[in-house]
């Protein structure tokens, strides 16, 4: 996937509506008032909201000029996971290599009495 196709679907994905349109569309196709229905907005945005994904390569539209269902082509969602984990094995490593470390001070460090002492000072 080029960076200019990454970054269009991570732009896609940074709006809610186009999140939930997406959702929506996992479940199958859908038309336009059908994915308008649970927002309050128009046809005209939610059509704006599904260019923005059929440009980022996230829907895809039928063909016929009355119905043009839209359905999902989570291909770039693919890719963008697979970026996303690159950085997931990153914390991952790290999350690992804090731990060792914790576990190596744990061995360092005598264990404290936890007693109740009187205050010499009393």
């Amino acid at each position: 996937m080029s960076e200019d196709q990454l970054s269009r679907t991570f732009s896609a994905l940074a709006d809610p509506t186009r999140r939930a349109i997406l959702e929506r569309l996992s479940g199958g196709e859908a038309t336009v008032g059908e994915l308008a229905a649970p927002f309050d907005m128009t046809f005209a945005a939610v059509s704006k909201h599904l260019r923005v994904l059929e440009s980022a390569g996230l829907v895809t539209r039928g063909k016929d000029a009355q119905y043009r269902p839209a359905r999902l082509d989570a291909r770039p969602l693919a890719a963008a996971s697979e970026w996303i984990g690159d950085y997931a094995r990153f914390w991952e490593a790290s999350a690992d290599a804090l731990d060792q470390y914790l576990n190596a001070l744990q061995q360092l460090t005598p264990p404290s009495d936890h007693t109740d002492k009187e205050n010499p000072h009393d």
